[in-house]
């Protein structure tokens, strides 16, 4: 579709800070990560097995080559938490989905998430998206409810749609936000994220 062209760019916000990846985001993302491998058990990249700088390679090919747009997650203190990212980008299609996210523990269940899911919607829709989606392995009880509580509209289960670190098969239950959606997710969200102000 004409007029959707999703960019990367730095975004930030009172409790996170977006950075498109560069190597220098190598050092503190490893940390993050290597602080607990048990926080990958449901990712389809084998973490525990190869180590996050592995995916941090990966992740930087699939950014040179225009298919993944990931970024470094800061908290509002400057220490990087985590990684997001945007995927399976349709610029045709006006669509993208947001993935590849995983935080430290102690990041967990606070703004870091909402505020970062915040940045990345609404960059997307101003960029022209007109749909945003999510995947999680079904089997991933706290991601699923992370989008629920976000208020991403769940869609369904994908039956043995991707293949486990492990070899075994792997269900991805769907959410999505539509642009008709989004001004009222988004203040919900900015409402949640005033609580931690």
């Amino acid at each position: 579709m004409t007029g959707v062209k999703l960019a990367a760019a730095t975004l930030s916000n009172a409790h996170v800070r977006l950075e498109p990846f560069e190597e220098h985001h190598r050092a503190g993302l490893t940390e993050a990560a290597e602080a607990d491998p048990g926080i990958f058990r449901h990712m389809p990249f084998p973490v525990a097995r190869e180590g996050y700088g592995a995916w941090f390679d990966w992740l930087r090919s699939e950014q040179a080559a225009g298919r993944w747009a990931p970024f470094a997650v800061r908290e509002s203190a400057g220490r990087i938490v985590g990684q997001t990212c945007y995927l399976a980008i349709r610029p045709e299609h006006a669509g993208v989905e947001i993935g590849g996210t995983w935080y430290r523990r102690d990041a967990q269940g606070a703004a870091i998430n909402p505020a970062a899911k915040l940045l990345l919607l609404d960059h997307a829709f101003a960029c022209g998206c007109e749909r945003i989606e999510f995947k999680t392995d079904a089997l991933n009880r706290q991601s699923r409810a992370a989008l629920t509580k976000l208020g991403a509209v769940f869609e369904g289960v994908f039956r043995r749609q991707m293949r486990r670190p492990d070899g075994t098969m792997r269900d991805n239950a769907y959410f999505s936000v539509i642009r008709e959606e989004w001004p009222d997710l988004r203040a919900r969200i900015e409402a949640r994220l005033a609580a931690y102000a």
